[in-house]
């Protein structure tokens, strides 16, 4: 009876944060937004990006894994990039170690916070229960009719974590990647993001990992890039504390506001230079020079 009664306060703060990506060019969002205020006009309704680049479950997995820390414990958020919508993949409710709630499609989409935050449990959705009223007969739109349905449902505690439906073991479905390591004075990482505004390459290689390299502001740095094992992009630059630390155009390592290694041009779009992508399948190497 404890446990319930501590998984129902967590997940009633009352915060939903959505997800997708459906763009903001039609109702979409609007609808799972309508869904969560019939449930409770209490809820306060926030997003984190629905910009996300059709499918791409990746940035979705990234996003979720830049956000989520920030926000109060017991926030619910809905995280539809769902491109097997209507198929055997699992609708999920994962519970963070760190008393945060992911309704998702359980698609890849959780690798990367069930990993930094953990898992204290997953409930697969039982959608006999927790599923909009009269929506059976829609099978292309879960985001609307079970994902901001549930997860509204729990915010406001009008039900509790376990009344999510079964649960299931603590592992999710995950993309491979290159995790972060350092061999022999190598670092090696995932270009896990863009920093789409401007261009820059963010790596999953955090600034604790990359400070056992001992290098201060102004040393070089060798970059080597590859896209599916093959190298794309090889290259020397300093290490600095910020982009005017070097001249326009030229390229700099830095850590970002999340604290892990980045690369850029001052002032320029490093990824459009040299056509540089990222994801699971675009990985780093980093040495002293």
């Amino acid at each position: 009876m404890l446990g319930l009664c501590m998984h129902q306060l967590q997940a009633q703060n009352k915060i939903v944060v959505f997800q997708s990506d459906f763009g903001l060019k039609d109702g979409a969002v609007s609808a799972m937004k309508g869904v969560a205020n019939g449930v409770s006009s209490e809820l306060k309704l926030y997003d984190v990006t629905h910009e996300i680049p059709a499918y791409n479950i990746w940035e979705a997995a990234y996003r979720l894994e830049q956000t989520v820390p920030y926000w109060p414990k017991g926030t619910v958020f809905v995280s539809v990039v769902d491109p097997g919508v209507g198929t055997q993949r699992k609708s999920v409710v994962l519970q963070t170690k760190a008393g945060h709630f992911i309704v998702t499609p359980d698609n890849g989409t959780l690798t990367l916070i069930a990993q930094s935050e953990g898992i204290a449990a997953i409930r697969e959705i039982d959608e006999a229960v927790n599923r909009r009223q009269d929506s059976r007969k829609s099978y292309t739109f879960h985001g609307r009719d079970v994902y901001a349905y549930t997860g509204a449902r729990l915010a406001a505690g009008t039900i509790s974590f376990e009344q999510v439906g079964p649960a299931l073991p603590d592992s999710v479905v995950t993309i491979p990647h290159q995790p972060a390591t350092l061999q022999g004075g190598v670092l090696k990482g995932t270009i896990a993001i863009l920093d789409v505004q401007y261009g820059n390459l963010w790596t999953n290689i955090s600034a604790d990992l990359f400070a056992k390299l001992n290098i201060p502001a102004g040393g070089k740095l060798q970059v080597i890039i590859y896209h599916k094992g093959q190298q794309v992009y090889q290259g020397v630059m300093p290490y600095a504390h910020t982009f005017g630390d070097v001249p326009l155009g030229q390229p700099l390592a830095y850590l970002n506001s999340l604290m892990q290694l980045s690369f850029a041009l001052n002032q320029g779009s490093f990824a459009a230079k040299y056509r540089i992508e990222s994801g699971s399948d675009w990985s780093v190497q980093v040495k002293v020079r």
